[in-house]
C-alpha cells in the first residue's frame, strides 16, 4: 500500500470516530446555512481539522483543497493537492439518515492519484491508488457487468441549492425512469461513486458538484474498470462540476441520453 493511502485512510478513520461520536446526538449539533439547502455543523469542521491534522503530520508541504476551509497552497505549489470532503452528505447526517461519508482524495499534478471514501456508518472502507485497483475492505472491488441500460440501476443527485438546470434534470429524469431498472438519488455523490465501482449500481449522472464531491470516487470508479468523463467525454469533470459515470457498456449509454438533454447554458 503506498505511504500516501496510508495517511488517507488514517485521516479518514480519524474523521470517522468524530462523527460516530457526534452521530449519537444529532439533535445537539450546532448546524449553519452556508447557502439554501447547504448546512455545515460543527462536525464537519471537527471532522475537516482532524484530516489536515493528520496530512499535515505528514506531508507539511503539500496543498490542500478542503470544503469548509477552502484551499492552501502549500510550499510545493500543486504538485501535490489533497481534495478533502470531511463529511459528504451533511443534509443526511443532520436527519439521521444513514448515507454519508468521508472523503479524501490526492491529486499529483493535476491527476488523482490516492482515493478514500469511508461510510462510517456501515464501516465500510473504500480505496484506491492508480494504477493498483480499487478495493473495499481489503476486497478487490469491480463495476458491475451489466451491459443492458434496461437491466440498470442508476445513481443521480438532483439540484438542491441551484436550479439553474432542473428542466434538463427532469428530462433527463423523465427518459431513464423509462429506459432503467430504476434511479436512486440518495444524497452523497461520493457514495454513489463508489457504488458504481463496486457494483451496487451500474451508473450515475450529476451536474454543479464541487472537486471534493467526486475526486475520490471518480478514481474509484475507474480504478474498479468504470468510465468517467464530463458532459463532453472529456476528463475535466473535476474542473465543470459535470459528471457522468458507468460500467463500459452503460456509460455510452447513460452519456448519451445525458447529453441529448444538455442545454446551451450548461458547460461539459
Amino acid at each position: 500500500m503506498h505511504p500516501t493511502l496510508n495517511i488517507a485512510i488514517k485521516a479518514a478513520r480519524r474523521a470517522g470516530q468524530i462523527i460516530s461520536r457526534a452521530s449519537l446526538d444529532v439533535e445537539r449539533l450546532t448546524i449553519g446555512v452556508k447557502q439554501q439547502s447547504d448546512y455545515v455543523t460543527e462536525v464537519d469542521r471537527a471532522a475537516e481539522a482532524a484530516i489536515i491534522e493528520v496530512i499535515r503530520d505528514a506531508y507539511p508541504k503539500h496543498a490542500i483543497l478542503a470544503e469548509e476551509t477552502g484551499s492552501s497552497d502549500g510550499e510545493s505549489g500543486n504538485e501535490y493537492q489533497w481534495i478533502i470532503d470531511p463529511l459528504d452528505g451533511t443534509t443526511n447526517f443532520i436527519h439521521g439518515f444513514p448515507q454519508y461519508a468521508v472523503s479524501i482524495g490526492l491529486a499529483h499534478k493535476g491527476v488523482m492519484n490516492q482515493a478514500v471514501i469511508y461510510d462510517t456508518t456501515r464501516n465500510e472502507l473504500f480505496t484506491a491508488s492508480k494504477g493498483a485497483g480499487a478495493f473495499l475492505n481489503d476486497k478487490r472491488i469491480r463495476v458491475s457487468k451489466r451491459a443492458k441500460l434496461a437491466e440498470s440501476l442508476i445513481g443521480t443527485g438532483f439540484p438542491y441549492r441551484m436550479f439553474d438546470h432542473a428542466d434538463a434534470y427532469m428530462a433527463i429524469f423523465r427518459e431513464l425512469t423509462q429506459k432503467t431498472a430504476g434511479l436512486r438519488r440518495p444524497g452523497s455523490a461520493a457514495l454513489d461513486l463508489a457504488y458504481v465501482a463496486c457494483g451496487r449500481t451500474d451508473g450515475f449522472w450529476e451536474f454543479g458538484l464541487s472537486p471534493w464531491d467526486m475526486a475520490a470516487g471518480t478514481l474509484l470508479v475507474s480504478e474498479a474498470g468504470g468510465l468517467v468523463s464530463d458532459l463532453a467525454g472529456e476528463a475535466t469533470y473535476l474542473t465543470t462540476g459535470n459528471v457522468v459515470a458507468g460500467t463500459p457498456k452503460i456509460f455510452g449509454q447513460l452519456l448519451q441520453i445525458v447529453q441529448s438533454h444538455r442545454t446551451p447554458q450548461l458547460a461539459a
